[in-house]
């Protein structure tokens, strides 16, 4: 990579406490930048104090959509190492959404050395107490300045930083869960396999009226047959079922979690059969009714494991292990968690440490 230029703050910020963190309300004091150009390629990565950027109103960005980003997290250990989990995984799968969205591929090594010098920098902002985290947002927009349905020539890249509290306020505890049976998120050949600001624009009706209902999340099913399971609003989701972990293909409509793939290497290695495939709301209740749903969770980068407590479909309710915290979610949770804050031996090579 071309030298990152730093551009340091007058003054710097401090990190409030840990209590006081919430989720993306505070921003570290600098933030990662490169610009793209269709003649120069990626290009001009600095380093430079976090704040506004000025745009003219025919930015493209905010009238066509054009844009992707990634959220990954860093940790500090008991011994105040700071690392990040599956750096390049996040990475690579920032290049997807790239493709689908027709943005330019990042080089992931020079992006990774771009954020690990700004994380070297930020140090003092990785929060320790249990829980908490320095939250990750790459992101990239298209920049061109006129108004026209066109891929852009011109883009750029952002990274910015922000200490994060603890995911669950009110401890480790099964989530409820609509089934939704009216709006759909997303169909194969849509945007679905991408992390995009349209899939989250698109979830907001459904989860604002599941909210009023009293859930605490939505369950998406597909949109041709309105019957099978894709993924819930913020994460994947898994099923135990008969003894096995069964969680929905990616099959084109289903973004492709960074954790749910955590899951199924770690199961597997735990020697259980998780499988990926197609599978219906109707499976899933019927096998609750001959005792083989065992459990189910989420698994996301916010939250890492999410229990489920409770599905509602079609005013049927189905409770969930006594709508108690399963086994394997609980176990899946403290082994992620333990490699991340550094409890626990890094045997699969997941965490990336910042020197």
């Amino acid at each position: 990579m071309t030298n990152i230029t730093v551009t340091k703050v007058e003054k710097l910020g401090v990190l409030p406490t840990d209590a006081s963190l919430g989720f993306g309300k505070i921003f570290t004091d600098h933030m990662f930048v490169m610009d793209y150009e269709t003649e120069k390629g990626w290009h001009s990565p600095r380093i430079v104090p976090y704040g506004e950027f000025g745009f003219v109103p025919a930015t493209i960005v905010f009238h066509y959509g054009q844009a992707i980003f990634e959220g990954m997290k860093a940790f500090r250990s008991a011994d105040n190492t700071v690392a990040v989990f599956r750096t390049r995984e996040y990475l690579n799968r920032f290049n997807r959404s790239a493709d689908h969205l027709c943005i330019p591929r990042i080089d992931v090594e020079e992006v990774r050395t771009g954020l690990f010098k700004l994380l070297e920098i930020e140090k003092n902002w990785v929060p320790s107490s249990p829980g908490t985290s320095l939250y990750i947002r790459p992101f990239i927009i298209a920049t061109d300045k006129n108004i026209g349905v066109k891929v852009s020539n011109t883009y750029k890249l952002f990274i910015i930083l922000s200490p994060v509290g603890a995911y669950y306020e009110h401890g480790f505890n099964p989530v409820s869960i609509k089934v939704e049976d009216h709006y759909v998120r997303a169909t194969k050949g849509g945007l679905g396999m991408a992390k995009t600001p349209a899939n989250y624009a698109m979830s907001l009706a459904a989860q604002n009226e599941a909210h009023a209902d009293g859930f605490d999340q939505v369950l998406w099913l597909d949109a041709v047959h309105r019957k099978y399971v894709e993924e819930v609003g913020t994460m994947n989701i898994l099923f135990k079922i008969n003894g096995e972990i069964v969680t929905p293909e990616l099959s084109g409509s289903i973004l492709g979690g960074i954790t749910r793939q955590t899951v199924m290497e770690l199961t597997r290695s735990w020697g259980l059969n998780a499988i990926e495939r197609q599978i219906s709301i109707e499976e899933v209740f019927e096998a609750q009714a001959k005792g083989q749903l065992e459990e189910v969770f989420g698994s996301g980068t916010a939250a890492v494991i999410s229990p489920v407590g409770e599905l509602s479909w079609k005013n049927e309710k189905l409770i969930i292990s006594n709508n108690k915290t399963g086994e394997y979610a609980q176990k899946l949770f403290d082994f992620i968690t333990g490699v991340q804050y550094g409890r626990l031996l890094d045997e699969f090579g997941w965490m990336d440490e910042v020197k």
